[in-house]
This record gives C-alpha cells, structure tokens and sequence, in this order.
C-alpha cells in the first residue's frame, strides 16, 4: 500500500531517527562523561554531574513510623503523610496544592513561604501539628549535595527561575520558612530528587532495583555505584557503607557539545525560546517539557509549505507550546488506519477539514519525536548498567512520558536489548509513588540510620 505521507514530511524528520550506529555512540560519549563527573579532578568541568546523594542505605522492609513528605517536582506540588506499619502495610495520605505560576519567577522567599504555608495547612487538617515529624523534600532540580539534609542549588530548570536561591541551601530555605510560621513541628532530614526517590520506593518492594529513571516533564537518572567510586564524597575510600546512590543529572548531557550529531534544526529553536538555553541538552531531547513543541515546529513548517493541511493557518498552533506533549500519547494510541484521537486533538487545535494523509503525516512526526527518546533513554540506561557491570537489575521508572505514551515502555525494552552485552537481565518497574513513599523511606532510613551519640 503505497504511504500516505508527503515525502516533504518525510525528509522533516529524518534527523530525529537514530540508528544502531548513533545510539552506540551516544552510549559511548555518555560513558566517558559520567566518568568524568565522578572523578574528583575532573568532576568542575564534568558536564554529567554524577552528584553524590548522601544515601547509602536502601530500604530494608523494617523501617517503621510517621513521614512527611514534600515533593516540588516542577508541574506539581504535594504534601503527603507517609505512615510505614510494615513491609507491604504503607498509609499515604496526600494533598495536591494549585501552584501559583508567579511563584517560579518571583522571589526565593515567596516561593518557600508558600511551601511552608501549605505544610501547615496540612499538618493541621490531619491533626500532626502538636507530633515533631521528620521530613523528606523532594526536590527536583539539579542540587549539589554536601550533606543529606545540606541540598545547593546549581541551576534551575523546568521553567523556574526564582531569584536568591541558586547557590543556597533549600533545606535551610525550607526550615526557615516553617521556623517563621511556627505554627508546625517539623524537622527537614534529607533532600533528595525525584529520581532517587523513585528508586527508594521501588527498591521497597523490589530488592534488586539499583536504578532509578524519570521521564516526565523533566528527565534524569540515578543509580547506586560502589563508594569507592564516589570520588566527590570525602570518605570515599574510607566509607563502612558498600554502597552511595549518585544523581547522574543526566539532562545536562550534551551542554558541551558532544550531542550535536543527534540534534535537529527543530531541536535549536525549541533551545533557543526556553529560559535556559544551550543549557539542559539531554533533556530537551528527551523529556515532555519539550516533545510537543518539537513535533508543533515540524507541523508548522509544513502548513507554511502547504504540505499539512492545506495551509490551515489556525491561530492557536501558531503559538509556541500549544502542542501539548500528551497529545502525542493521544495520536499515537490510534490503531493503524483509525483517527477518533487525532481528530480530537485536531478539533483542540481549531484544525478543521483535514484529511487522512495529514492525519498520518501527524502520527509520522509525532512518533519520530517519541522514538528519538526512548532511543535516547535507552542509551542512558545501557550505559548506566554497563558501568555497574552487573547481569541483573530492576529500573524504578516515573514520570509522566513513561507512564502515558502507549509504546514506550516497549520502545525502553526493545532498543535496551539491542545495546546491552547478551546475557545482562533487566525489569522495567513502575515506581509507585516515588516522590511521597521514597522521600518517606530516605527520611526513615536517615533517622534509623543515625549514629547514636
């Protein structure tokens, strides 16, 4: 059956497919950077930060008591009560919070007084005011950790740019917000990322999970390397615990360069209208902050070409970000030869009168999109393990592109097997509730683990 798709479309997206050859080479770029961001000498100029966490205890199924957790993840906002009463008993109570789009743009002290205002809020609802709760923050943007409860902020990410916090520590921001209502008893033990969150909460339920992913609005990954390893932590060699979980911070992958062989035109524009540009390469090409403005580019181009739609110029794709990236989960979900998504997301878009081979030109760009990054956190992933060099492990996986793209749990699987050594095993997991149960189980494993004086 000959194609439906203009072959102007065709050559649009021809950068946005890797071959076996790329994605190889990609693995090995991404190796000699996380090298480089774990070594001491060369961690300054690693672009792959490697950062140490300070967690060195994974869950062991006895950890016990009430939690709070706070989890700022860019998009959302929540607080959650975490009650552990067993390895397979775990209560979690939690409310979500509406997140004034001012606040990532404002000051550093109204966006953490707002935070505290919403755990006291909390805290009084479920009647824990008067209980003096340990707190695990879940943070997700790249940090530099001095301590597990010492959090600095190299950068934010994801849209946010609020003034007087970069170079600070949250957890001190945080705990003197809540200190300045005093209204709450709580004690902020550990901040963590999302992703070590994820791990922590998957490694609850199975024991073999030493990776942890996002892929969501953001993308990066963690993992739990030998700390003899962890050049940047001071007693790496000297350390009683085998094990430190590291925050690859793998977004920044590329920021000096080394992905130019994978980037497209499209790919420049989207960098270039963001508020960290040339910054956050990786991810850019990855996560679902950026996916759905990629594919609205490439549309774009062939309406002003007259090769989609006619020349349909609907006012509303014209604008930057419009494209919503879960309407790429949305299109793709149509089974061969069948539209009733793609004329929803059409009808959202104010496109009228298309016709099928505009229809299929849609579905052809938006999966060249996807596919690019699922081939590109397949990447990440093998390269990850091989670094562990072990024949066996359990992926914890969050994030919104994961859990809602109909392919691409199976894209992971399919393109991991093909660049992984024979032999090596792998399970992709969903982490249930990283961000809440993991930023409980780190604070329990912190309080339970604290040397007694």
């Amino acid at each position: 059956m000959p194609s439906l798709v203009n072959p102007e479309v065709e050559m649009a997206v021809k950068g946005f497919i890797l071959d076996q050859e790329k994605m190889a080479e990609v693995v090995e770029r991404m190796t000699k950077e996380m090298k480089m961001g774990l070594a001491k000498d060369t961690h300054p100029r690693a672009v792959i930060k490697c950062f140490v966490t300070y967690v060195q205890d994974l869950p062991t199924g006895k950890e016990r008591g009430k939690y709070l957790a706070l989890d700022l993840g860019g998009s959302n906002f929540r607080v959650l009560l975490v009650t552990l009463n067993s390895d397979s008993d775990v209560e979690t109570i939690s409310k979500s919070f509406e997140f004034p789009k001012s606040l990532m743009s404002g000051s550093g002290k109204a966006l953490f007084d707002f935070l505290a205002e919403c755990l006291s809020e909390f805290c009084i609802e479920n009647g824990v005011q008067d209980e003096t709760l340990p707190l695990g923050f879940t943070f997700s943007f790249p940090c530099q950790q001095q301590g597990l409860s010492k959090g600095i902020l190299v950068a934010w990410t994801k849209g946010f740019s609020c003034e007087g916090v970069v170079g600070k520590n949250v957890v001190t921001l945080l705990q003197e917000a809540i200190d300045r209502r005093g209204d709450v008893k709580i004690n902020t033990v550990a901040i963590l990322n999302d992703t070590v969150g994820t791990l922590m909460s998957c490694a609850h339920s199975h024991k073999n999970c030493r990776i942890g992913l996002i892929v969501g609005t953001g993308s990066n990954a963690c993992y739990v390397e030998k700390t003899v390893n962890a050049e940047c932590f001071e007693g790496y060699q000297t350390s009683p615990k085998p094990s430190m979980i590291i925050n690859c911070e793998w977004g920044a992958f590329g920021d000096n360069g080394v992905l130019e062989f994978v980037r497209t035109s499209y790919d420049k524009v989207v960098d270039r209208i963001t508020p960290n540009p040339g910054r956050q390469t990786f991810e850019k090409c990855i996560s679902g902050m950026y996916m759905g403005e990629l594919v609205r580019l490439v549309v774009i181009e062939m309406i002003n070409k007259d090769v989609m739609f006619h020349g349909d110029k609907s006012q509303k794709i014209q604008k930057a970000w419009s494209f919503n990236s879960s309407y790429i989960s949305d299109i793709e979900s149509d089974p061969p030869g069948e539209y009733r998504s793609c004329n929803k997301v059409l009808n959202e878009l104010g496109i009228i009168g298309s016709q099928e081979s505009d229809k299929e030109s849609l579905k052809l760009i938006c999966e060249a999109v996807s596919s690019r990054s699922a081939k590109l956190c397949a990447c990440g992933l093998v390269t990850i393990i091989n670094k562990m060099n072990i024949n066996e492990v359990v992926i914890g996986i969050d994030g919104s592109v994961y859990r809602f793209h109909p392919k691409y749990h199976e894209m992971l699987q399919f393109h991991m097997r093909k660049l992984l050594k024979p032999g090596v095993k792998f399970e992709l997991v969903v982490s249930e509730d990283g961000s809440g149960k993991g930023a409980a189980l780190v604070a329990a494993t912190a309080v339970q683990n604290k040397p007694k004086i």
